[in-house]
C-alpha cells in the first residue's frame, strides 16, 4: 500500500488541572524531519514522540504542536525573583546609557517589568503534574493512529492515480511499438535510396558506405527504449503494490521514463512517433508531481 507525506490528525483531552490540544501535521519532505512544538519541561514527551514517529515514518516533515490551557484553579502565577532582578538590572543599565547620551526615556511600569520573557510564570508546570504527562503520553498512540491512517488513505488515492497514468504509459508504449514497425520499411528505402545517390555521385568505399548506413539504421532504431519502458512500467507496478515506501523508488524510476522518452523523441524521424512520445513526456511529468506526494 502506497502512504502519502501529507497528512493531518488532532486530539484534545483534559485533566482537573489542564486541557491540551494536539496537532500532528505533515508535508513533503526528502527525509524524515520531525519538529516539535511543545510547552516547556515535557523533554521526556518530546524523545517519546520521536521514537514512536521514528518507527512509524519513514519520510516527510512533521510538526507536532501541543498547546495545554491550566485550569482558572491551576493558574497559581510566580514571580521569578532571579529573573526579575536580571530585568531590573538590565533595565537600570538601559537608563543610564541613555542619559549619558542625553536621551530621555520614559520610566517602565510594573507592567512593562512583568511582562518580560521568564519574570512571570505558572507556580506549577504541566510536567510537574505527573497524572497529566500520563495522559500526554496515552494521547500519543491513538493520534498517531488516526495520523498513520489518514496517511494510507491519501496514499490509496496517489496509488490509483499513478496506477492509471502507468496504464496510459502501457498504452502509448504499444502504440509507439507499432508506429515503430510500421516505420521500418520506410527508414529501409530511405536508406537504399541514399545508398544509391551517394553511389551514382562518388567512389565511395562500398563496405565503408554500408558501415555508415548500417550505423545509422541503429541510431534510429527505438526498440531498445521501448522495450526498457515496458520493463520501467513493470517495476512500477511492483512498487507500488509493495508495502514498503515507494517514493524514492519511483523518484528514480521517474528519472529513467525521462530519459527514454527524451532518446525515443530523439530518435523517432517520425511526425506520428514524436506526438506519441510527446504524449508520453506529458504522463511522465504528471506522474514525477505525484510520486513528490509518496512517502
Amino acid at each position: 500500500m502506497t502512504h502519502s507525506m501529507t497528512a493531518y490528525a488532532s486530539r484534545t483531552g483534559q485533566s482537573d488541572t489542564a486541557s491540551w490540544h494536539w496537532d500532528l501535521r505533515s508535508v513533503n519532505g526528502r527525509g524524515l524531519d520531525i519538529r516539535m512544538r511543545l510547552p516547556d519541561g515535557m523533554e521526556k514527551l518530546d524523545q517519546t514522540l520521536r521514537t514512536a514517529l521514528g518507527k512509524a515514518l519513514h519520510r516527510g516533515t512533521v510538526t507536532v504542536t501541543l498547546k495545554v490551557t491550566r485550569n482558572d484553579d491551576a493558574d497559581v502565577l510566580n514571580i521569578d525573583e532571579a529573573q526579575l532582578d536580571r530585568v531590573l538590572q538590565a533595565l537600570d543599565l538601559v537608563q543610564e546609557r541613555a542619559f549619558a547620551a542625553g536621551v530621555t526615556l520614559g520610566q517602565p511600569t510594573a507592567a512593562d517589568v512583568l511582562s518580560a520573557r521568564g519574570v512571570l510564570g505558572q507556580a506549577a508546570s504541566a510536567s510537574a503534574d505527573p497524572g497529566q504527562h500520563a495522559a500526554l503520553t496515552t494521547d500519543i498512540g491513538p493520534l498517531l493512529a488516526d495520523f498513520t491512517a489518514m496517511r494510507a488513505h491519501e496514499g490509496a488515492a496517489l496509488q490509483h492515480i499513478i496506477a492509471d497514468q502507468l496504464d496510459r504509459m502501457r498504452s502509448l508504449i504499444d502504440q509507439a511499438h507499432t508506429l515503430a514497425e510500421a516505420r521500418k520499411p520506410k527508414v529501409r528505402t530511405a536508406l537504399r535510396d541514399a545508398y544509391a545517390k551517394i553511389m551514382e555521385v562518388t567512389a565511395a568505399d562500398d563496405a565503408r558506405l554500408v558501415q555508415e548506413l548500417a550505423l545509422l539504421a541503429t541510431k534510429q532504431d527505438v526498440t531498445e527504449e521501448l522495450d526498457r519502458l515496458k520493463a520501467h512500467v513493470a517495476a512500477a507496478w511492483d512498487i507500488i503494490e509493495d508495502d514498503g515506501p515507494a517514493g524514492r523508488r519511483l523518484d528514480f524510476l521517474a528519472q529513467e521514463f525521462n530519459r527514454e522518452v527524451n532518446t525515443l523523441c530523439a530518435k523517432s524521424q517520425d511526425v506520428e512517433l514524436t506526438q506519441v512520445g510527446l504524449a508520453l513526456k506529458l504522463v511522465v511529468d504528471q506522474m514525477r508531481e505525484q510520486i513528490q506526494n509518496v512517502e
